[in-house]
């Protein structure tokens, strides 16, 4: 898996576990420093700027639904590897809780969502509002 090559170069991961139902984005749980994490890799979309990333399980019935916010791990981890280029993001749980990414009681979160490394240029209205919400949720969360 590319995207934990990549982490692999920067940090010491335990415990890989593959999370068959998101293989097509290298989906997997592992440990850093006795910290649960989630990864994703993130893929280009030909239509629409940004990469494209998935968060979703199946519930009792096979249906897709957005990950819990009580069974999520500590952090996200969505790296994005284009050609030569290479950027990773880093969610904690809490923000991606306060952005309804995922499902709690009050909201039922999200399956996926779009990042835009900072090599993404001339980005839509709607692009900048995304980045401008999880900088500030990044930002306040204080962790």
């Amino acid at each position: 898996m590319k995207s934990v090559e990549r982490i692999k170069e920067y940090f010491e991961i335990e415990e890989v576990q593959e999370e068959r139902q998101n293989q097509a984005y290298e989906g997997c749980l592992f440990s850093i420093d006795q910290h649960l994490f989630r990864s994703r890799l993130a893929k280009k979309t030909p239509k629409k700027k940004g990469y494209f990333v998935v968060f979703w399980e199946k519930d009792s019935q096979q249906h897709n639904q957005a990950y819990s916010f009580e069974e999520s791990p500590d952090r996200v981890i969505v790296t994005v590897i284009d050609d030569d280029k290479c950027g990773q993001f880093l969610f904690p749980k809490e923000v991606l809780r306060k952005q309804s990414v995922l499902r709690t009681e009050e909201s039922k979160g999200k399956m996926a969502l779009r990042v835009y490394p900072n090599w993404e240029k001339d980005l839509s209205d709607a692009a900048l509002n995304a980045l401008t919400i999880f900088n500030l949720a990044a930002r306040t969360d204080g962790k």
